[in-house]
């Protein structure tokens, strides 16, 4: 059996960003509902939690976290 594409980007998400915890909220009707990073290495990222629409947009607001806590660490922010 095939994964789907969601499991597919799951798998992807949380390879590539090993300090979160990657995973799908559910809607009240039990629906997949948005993407969901919540921080486990201070090295990964700032913001304890990151909520996204997509896969895409989780990608995205992970790179600029990882960014955030690097300038953190180098105290350029």
């Amino acid at each position: 059996m095939c994964a789907s594409p969601d499991d597919q980007d799951l798998s992807r998400l949380r390879a590539d960003h090993p300090g979160h915890r990657i995973w799908r909220s559910v809607r009240s009707d039990g629906r997949l509902g948005d993407w969901v990073a919540s921080l486990h290495d201070p090295m990964a990222g700032i913001d304890p939690t990151v909520i996204r629409s997509t896969p895409a947009e989780l990608r995205e607001a992970l790179a600029e976290e990882r960014d955030r806590a690097a300038a953190k660490r180098n105290g350029t922010r």
